[in-house]
């Protein structure tokens, strides 16, 4: 699944690309996805400049004059700009026109993914209201990471994923920030001292920020905006690498299910 970095690298692609642009309509070849595509999507942006695309959490929101779309690329989805109408292929099941031939294509194999529109303020949909805060945003701090851990007795990995902590850390991540943190997967979330909390808080937004410079992770079906696969993977300590020596102290790293997921840890180096 993409996650923030994988969306926030495809963010910056599409951007520089449309932002400022005119919309002209849009193509539905299949609106089943998550949920159902508007079915008047083309005549909801006609005519209207694309203003800004921003990112929240790992949606995607297009703002337009009149409106927002907010995309989620689900579990496979992936988008691309391109200069020529070439036909589509199986998956592609959207296209964004812009005026000047350009499109915004999307593709989405296991169909899970949206697009949805709303004309109110998008922070208020449904989806978006309840979600905590950005890891790379000022809002993000040691103090806030603690006060919303400090209830919690489930396992800190685990409570660095709800979206309603803090927002786009998924598993690869998860487990990487918390190696570097030096704290066990499976510690109880309110355990955490105020010098680990730091640490973490550190850890999770430099994990995020390395991945997203590096173009996000090389997962089953993600690809930027240019059709460029991530390569974040390569330099994980721990993540994917069960049985392998740690590359800080030399010890096995060790792995178990946690929350239906794979988790990764050094027992040398957490604690």
């Amino acid at each position: 699944m993409p996650e923030l970095p994988e969306v926030e690298t495809t963010r910056r692609g599409i951007a520089t690309r449309l932002t400022g642009t005119i919309a002209s309509g849009a193509t539905v070849r299949n609106g089943r996805l998550r949920w159902p595509v508007p079915e008047n999507l083309a005549a909801l942006i006609a005519g209207q400049s694309l203003q800004e695309i921003r990112r929240r959490a790992k949606y995607l929101l297009f703002v337009f004059e009149r409106g927002t779309l907010i995309v989620h690329l689900g579990m496979s989805g992936s988008l691309r700009v391109l200069t020529e109408a070439f036909p589509p292929e199986k998956h592609e099941h959207i296209d964004l026109l812009f005026d000047g031939g350009l499109r915004l294509r999307y593709r989405d194999p296991r169909r899970f993914g949206a697009f949805l529109w709303t004309a109110d303020a998008p922070e208020q949909h449904p989806l978006l209201r309840a979600l905590g805060p950005e890891p790379l945003s000022a809002a993000f701090t040691p103090d806030t990471l603690a006060r919303a851990l400090a209830n919690k007795n489930t396992a800190i990995k685990m409570a660095i994923m709800d979206q309603h902590v803090v927002v786009g850390v998924g598993n690869i991540y998860a487990s990487e920030a918390l190696f570097r943190a030096g704290i066990l997967p499976q510690r109880p979330a309110r355990s955490l001292a105020p010098e680990e909390t730091g640490r973490l808080t550190r850890c999770i937004r430099e994990v995020l920020e390395e991945s997203i410079s590096a173009g996000g992770s090389t997962l089953r079906d993600y690809v930027d905006s240019d059709g460029k696969a991530g390569y974040f993977t390569i330099n994980n300590f721990v993540y994917g690498r069960a049985g392998q020596p740690c590359r800080q102290c030399g010890a096995i790293i060790l792995t178990a299910r946690q929350g239906q997921r794979a988790t990764y840890w050094c027992s040398n180096c957490q604690h």
